[in-house]
């Protein structure tokens, strides 16, 4: 059994939460967010704190369960707090600035790449060597940071490309003679 889904999410103050069937609501300083609970999974709302458990002792109830719990806290922070994802750039002439509502990146292509920014996502450059990626939603905030890396991932030899901050690249020696 999940040791995470048997502890209750807690709504904080300044966040009213609703639970319709299997839709869980959250609204707060941030904006508003909702997810869909699996059916296997059940999910109420009490004494100001939302409880999931397992509707049956199934393997997939039980693998679902704390998934549903981590998505629901995911909510609440997401609707108090916010997420925030930080790249950095490295590499000879590579960087980053913000051209109107897109993000135009110059990353040793002929070309630069223009990344429009989606709903509901902030981007700021504070150098034009970090981005931060902000947003409610931590799916989103994820999808989009992992979008703009994919366009020039690290490479191995000299680390040039698009890095999480804290990622650990693996360095490869070169050929020797």
């Amino acid at each position: 059994m999940s040791r995470v889904g048997k502890r209750p999410v807690a709504v904080p103050s300044g966040v009213t939460a609703t639970v319709d069937g299997q839709t869980v609501k959250m609204k707060g300083p941030k904006g508003q967010l909702q997810f869909v609970v699996h059916d296997d999974v059940e999910v109420k709302l009490e004494n100001g704190q939302v409880k999931v458990k397992p509707r049956a002792e199934t393997n997939r109830a039980r693998a679902l369960y704390g998934t549903a719990r981590a998505q629901v806290a995911n909510l609440v922070e997401g609707v108090t707090k916010g997420f925030e994802k930080k790249l950095e750039i490295t590499g000879v002439g590579y960087r980053a600035a913000m051209q109107g509502k897109n993000l135009q990146l110059a990353l040793g292509y002929s070309h630069d790449v223009i990344y429009p920014i989606p709903e509901g996502i902030t981007i700021t450059v504070p150098k034009p060597t970090e981005i931060t990626v902000t947003g409610s939603d931590v799916q989103r905030v994820g999808q989009v940071a992992a979008e703009i890396r994919s366009y020039r991932p690290p490479e191995p030899y000299k680390g040039k490309g698009v890095k999480y901050v804290g990622e650990f690249i693996f360095r490869k020696e070169g050929k020797k003679k």
